[in-house]
């Protein structure tokens, strides 16, 4: 397994004690897509943001396990651990527009990225920033690597982010809401290329999202998330067919045109699913 995780915990102080953001969570990722489902603030992100060590100075992380690749993620170096963020696990943030360098080309962010890990020249490295964005289907990819982050649409924005996560040939990808900030047929587009990339490569991808459907036709395995707890895991063509009240109650929320409602169900919670 790539990667392992045992009883993770993640808490932050408050003036009213410890708050428990990530409670208890645990799982393995091997050669495959996993998608992590849940609410805003269900820890979904943080749980993946453990696995590279990216958490707010102010965070406490504690697990029985959690290694990458054998290693002791909680005890590595900071160097271990800069060998690890980018050239082995990339991530990709949801909004290209507050994630690239406003005062970069494209190509010089993608460059910067390949020249980190891979060493070489800047010539080198900025010719392998248009073939990086030649893989990541952009037309032009003279024309985009020559551009800012400003005259990019979100699209070419996020090929952009992608193509500098590939850059380092990373053996997995963390997605954290990829597509959110774009329109369904540029959410498609991205969708098909990362799983096109993923396949090629043989990598792992965590793909965090609010998008059942979505995560249930891309994903291998879908993982939800509440109140910081993984309270179901099931295979993602199984997802409609989940067991635990509030994946049902996710499901249920879900406007449909095949069985349209007057008005759609409100989540009804059990304080049970946070024991």
């Amino acid at each position: 397994m790539l990667v392992e995780i045992e009883n993770l915990t993640v808490s932050f102080p408050t003036p009213q004690g410890m708050s428990h953001a990530v409670r208890g969570v645990s799982l393995t990722l091997g050669a495959e897509k996993m998608g992590i489902v849940g609410e805003s603030g269900s820890g979904k992100s943080l749980t993946a943001r453990s696995i590279l060590r990216l958490l707010p100075e102010n965070a406490r992380i504690a697990a029985d396990k959690l290694t990458f690749d054998g290693i002791d993620v909680l005890r590595a170096r900071e160097g271990a651990m800069r060998a690890i963020r980018g050239k082995r696990a990339g991530l990709i943030l949801q909004d290209p527009k507050y994630s690239l360098n406003p005062v970069m080309t494209a190509g010089e962010q993608i460059a910067e990225a390949w020249r980190t890990h891979r060493k070489g020249s800047r010539r080198e490295a900025l010719s392998a920033a248009v073939d990086l964005l030649a893989q990541v289907q952009i037309r032009d990819p003279r024309r985009v690597a020559e551009a800012y982050p400003h005259e990019l649409s979100g699209g070419m924005g996020q090929r952009v982010m992608i193509a500098m996560m590939l850059a380092p040939d990373p053996e997995m990808l963390i997605a954290d809401e990829p597509t959110s900030a774009l329109d369904a047929t540029v959410q498609a587009e991205i969708l098909r290329l990362l799983e096109d990339l993923v396949s090629r490569r043989g990598m792992a991808l965590i793909l965090i999202s609010h998008d059942l459907p979505l995560v249930s036709h891309f994903c291998d395995r879908v993982l939800v998330m509440y109140a910081g707890r993984i309270v179901e895991e099931l295979r993602a063509g199984d997802l409609t067919h989940a067991q635990h009240a509030y994946t049902r109650g996710l499901l249920d929320c879900l406007p449909t045109l095949s069985h349209p409602k007057p008005r759609l169900p409100v989540m009804v919670r059990d304080p049970a699913w946070l024991s």
